[in-house]
């Protein structure tokens, strides 16, 4: 089992950074993929970010490639999400997530936040 909450969320405007930490509950926290995904008003939930269980691999959407940073602290437990430049596109509630294998692929997250919001003003 692993549970999973997410902070840092907040309103920002366009231009702004905003740091999104995912804190991790569990044992077997450390052989799992992390991943972060969002949901827009009236959309399907999207991948945006991930990073492997050793932290050695990211992966990331088109949309943020060159704005945001995954990593992870597997010492305290804890990822993060770094965005930068963020956009009024960027506005969703974003869930952390522990998975395996594919990290893009919503289908191979066993576990997920509950979410934090993140709103951007134009």
């Amino acid at each position: 089992q692993v549970q999973l909450v997410e902070s840092g969320g907040g309103l920002v405007q366009a231009g702004d950074s905003l740091r999104l930490s995912c804190a991790a509950s569990g044992r077997t926290f450390r052989s799992y993929g992390m991943g972060w995904f969002r949901q827009a008003p009236g959309k399907g939930r999207e991948f945006v970010a991930a990073v492997s269980w050793s932290a050695g691999s990211t992966y990331y959407s088109d949309s943020v490639k060159g704005r945001f940073t995954a990593s992870r602290n597997n010492a305290k437990n804890t990822i993060y999400l770094q965005m930068d430049s963020l956009k009024p596109e960027d506005t969703a509630v974003y869930y952390c997530a522990a998975g395996r294998r594919d990290l893009s692929d919503m289908d191979n997250y066993d576990y997920w936040g509950q979410g934090t919001q993140v709103t951007v003003s134009s």
